[in-house]
């Protein structure tokens, strides 16, 4: 089992002011990070792969797309527009050094549009992935469709469907990003629900109800570590989590209070608490 945190608790531009930052979450025990990776900018993911891996911290990404880059649009043009983006943000996640690009990018973050998925749009985007997929196989670099819950995506939104979407796109590089904290507000048993992703969950997010300190709230960890053991996993548990500090980030994520004394707190007490239910229930 491999312990991260995302980034994104601390910005969604991660460059040479935030170095010190990586020393410390080091420092602290963890195996690596995940890094926000929303816009192009190569020389900057060179620079940060480089520190990294002088520091010995391993990272995935989290990639998310917009309206110019809807895989569901029906414009054929904005549909191809996703597709090279995420061939570049694959070119980005190999310059950093990343061994996963994990995130919503079936449909763009907030993105409600007043109803539910249709048919045409399900195809749309199993058409696209189809096209991506092979591309993040050559580069080496595994992709994670994250699900969210109802109030930030309405194009899936619980474990059947997207264990249903990666069957149809049906390919080894494209496989299911599980996070607790989408999965406490939409699934009605929390142990079916990582069965049915099975063996294609091949990341997890460790999310706490109030996205903040794991173990602190009120999900359903004794099942959660339990079935995820039950079913094999064994790959990253990255703590994801935000505060208030950063506006860009506290109003996209809805975060309008302080609900943790501060960052070190949240990140060592969240990777204790993941070290120990994995030893309770992994035995390791």
């Amino acid at each position: 089992m491999k312990y991260g945190i995302n980034l994104l608790l601390w910005g969604a531009v991660i460059d040479e002011s935030h170095y010190p930052l990586l020393e410390k979450i080091k420092a602290w025990g963890f195996d690596g990070v995940e890094i926000p990776t929303f816009s192009a900018d190569e020389p900057r993911y060179k620079k940060l792969g480089a520190k990294l891996n002088q520091i010995g911290l391993q990272c995935t990404t989290c990639v998310i797309v917009g309206k110019e880059t809807n895989p569901l649009d029906e414009s054929a043009k904005v549909r191809q527009a996703g597709v090279d983006f995420l061939k570049q943000m694959i070119d980005h996640n190999h310059a950093v050094g990343s061994t996963m690009m994990m995130g919503p990018y079936s449909s763009p973050v907030g993105g409600l549009v007043g109803r539910g998925r249709t048919e045409a749009e399900w195809k749309r985007a199993v058409e696209v992935f189809q096209k991506v997929a092979p591309y993040a196989q050559q580069a080496g670099i595994p992709m994670a469709l994250e699900y969210l819950n109802r109030f930030e995506h309405y194009f899936i939104n619980d474990t059947v469907s997207a264990a249903k979407f990666i069957d149809e796109v049906n390919h080894p590089s494209f496989r299911l990003h599980y996070d607790t904290f989408h999965s406490n507000i939409e699934e009605k048993n929390i142990a079916d629900s990582i069965r049915a992703g099975g063996k294609r969950i091949t990341h997890v997010h460790i999310s706490e109800n109030d996205r903040s300190t794991p173990g602190e709230g009120h999900v359903h960890w004794d099942e959660s570590f339990k079935t995820l053991a039950e079913i094999g996993y064994d790959g990253w548990l990255m703590i994801e989590a935000f505060g208030s500090a950063l506006p860009e980030i506290a109003g996209a994520t809805c975060i309008w209070r302080s609900m943790f004394p501060n960052d070190e707190y949240l990140a060592t007490k969240g990777l204790a608490f993941m070290r120990q239910n994995v030893k309770e229930y992994f035995g390791k």
